[in-house]
């Protein structure tokens, strides 16, 4: 199926809907980490809990996110994309209006579900407008979100939740997304082409998926991403948590300390690949990995330091991960034929995101808060992120390139 051609000007505006609509999809999931001790106060809960309605989020967007790879092309583009859109904007209205935990839970839930399908519309999307020449221009401006979301969404949620309460950042994404919504509804073609050339049988869908599992540099590779994710979020969702609880950080100024981390990935991060280029994608993804556990073992074993010096821990974790992330991203990009790469692509996306739930509900298991509202355990979760770590700096050594040797296995970031 040839791409929708589009006026340059309304190309460039789909583009920046699709790029805002997963702003506030990461806005959404990113926010709940630093609300988390205003959410525990309101709601009389622990960290634990806490770490479970982040699990049920990110569990819920990798299982739909999966998914969707059955149904995904049975609808035009513009209804699915609206309808979900709708539904997760739904999602965030009743979080801010949750009277209760097990209500917050639920709706956590629910966003993941609907942001989860809302993203592999997105890619979709872009595969149907835009030539395969400009895709990645393309993908880059819709994945400049993250960066979007980090240094500007989530301070602005912090600072909002720290002068009214904690559900002010979910009406902000409501009113975010109406406005969105809209646009999305005006800008957007109706791309129901694919339905020309019929819906393919579930039947066929399911074993091809299945498959990806039976090939043993993909399952590596599956491991070592849902690994790499399992790991970072032992530690990221607790962060904010351990420093107002233990260090008498101000709810208000944990803004300063995700505006400092988020704008160190996004800085970092060309610089980062530049460097993946010049020394290959597997040396810079394990001398990243050894360096992340200095920052890991840093923040869980924090004791009272000047806010500048806690932004810098903060920043070099924030770094590290980036660091972790952009080669193994690139290696991961040659491990399937180029036949598969989208399923594979997909999958793994899935398999991060539940990664991201396991990791986030483990790491709250080893959490308690004493009678002074001291987080502890907090260390033990340090120790298993930086022994995960360790382990997947040797089990990298197993992935092998589809079209590649293996005496040839360095890949360049590209």
């Amino acid at each position: 199926m040839q791409a929708t051609v589009l006026a340059p000007r309304r190309e460039r505006m789909l583009l920046w809907l699709l790029a805002l609509t997963q702003f506030t999809v990461i806005m959404d999931f990113m926010v709940m980490m630093p609300l988390s001790p205003q959410l525990m106060r309101a709601f009389q809960v622990g960290p634990g809990d806490i770490s479970g309605a982040v699990s049920a989020y990110a569990w819920c967007a990798g299982l739909s996110g999966l998914l969707a790879a059955t149904y995904i092309d049975r609808f035009s583009r513009k209804r699915l994309m609206l309808t979900m859109f709708c539904l997760f904007t739904v999602s965030n209205l009743a979080c801010a209006l949750a009277p209760t935990f097990n209500v917050l839970l639920l709706s956590r839930a629910f966003a993941g579900l609907t942001g989860g399908v809302l993203s592999s519309i997105t890619m979709a999307i872009i595969a149907d407008v835009i030539p395969p020449q400009r895709r990645g221009a393309a993908t880059g401006i819709v994945m400049s979100s993250f960066g979007m979301a980090a240094v500007a969404g989530v301070p602005a949620g912090i600072v909002l939740g720290a002068h009214y309460n904690w559900a002010a950042p979910f009406f902000l994404l409501v009113a975010m997304s109406v406005l969105i919504w809209c646009a999305t509804a005006l800008v957007l073609p109706q791309l129901d082409g694919h339905l020309a050339q019929g819906v393919r049988p579930l039947r066929d869908i399911v074993p091809d998926l299945l498959g990806l599992f039976k090939v043993r540099r993909q399952r590596d590779a599956f491991l070592l991403s849902g690994i790499n994710m399992l790991g970072s979020m032992m530690i990221i969702p607790f962060i904010a948590p351990a420093l107002v609880g233990n260090l008498g950080v101000q709810p208000v100024e944990m803004g300063w300390v995700y505006l400092g981390g988020g704008a160190a990935a996004l800085l970092s991060a060309r610089w980062l690949g530049r460097l993946a280029d010049r020394f290959g994608a597997l040396f810079m993804f394990r001398v990243a990995v050894a360096w992340s556990i200095v920052p890991a073992l840093l923040l869980t074993h924090l004791v009272p330091l000047p806010m500048a010096l806690i932004v810098l821990c903060f920043v070099l974790f924030m770094t590290a991960m980036s660091a972790r992330n952009i080669p193994m991203q690139a290696m991961l990009t040659t491990i399937p034929a180029p036949a598969q790469r989208g399923a594979f692509l997909s999958v793994n996306s899935a398999i991060q995101q539940l990664g991201t739930g396991l990791g986030a509900w483990i790491g709250g298991q080893f959490l308690s808060t004493d009678s002074a509202g001291h987080i502890t355990g907090y260390g033990v979760n340090g120790f298993v992120a930086a022994g995960l770590a360790v382990f997947a700096s040797f089990w990298v050594l197993r992935l092998r390139p589809a079209h590649i040797s293996p005496a040839k296995a360095v890949v360049p970031l590209t």
